[in-house]
């Protein structure tokens, strides 16, 4: 698997051949954010707007966005 980041936000992704398709989700957190694309720019915008969808709701919602783990242990 690949890696590519926005904001913090760390994404895994594989190509699925039968998709004709990258895709991804984030990992890190909790909650689920995927995101999908037939290009590595497609994939790149694709996470930036997932991100940013998922700090939007959790905005609308009153929500704390989740923060991705970084690693270390305390």
């Amino acid at each position: 698997m690949k890696t590519m980041e926005y904001k913090g936000y760390t994404g895994v992704f594989d190509l699925i051949p039968g998709d004709r398709a990258f895709h991804g989700h984030v990992i890190g957190i909790r909650d689920v954010i995927h995101f999908s694309g037939a290009s590595i720019e497609e994939l790149q915008q694709a996470l930036a707007d997932s991100v940013e969808d998922y700090l939007d709701l959790c905005i609308q919602t009153g929500r704390v966005p989740e923060k991705p783990d970084s690693g270390q242990l305390l």
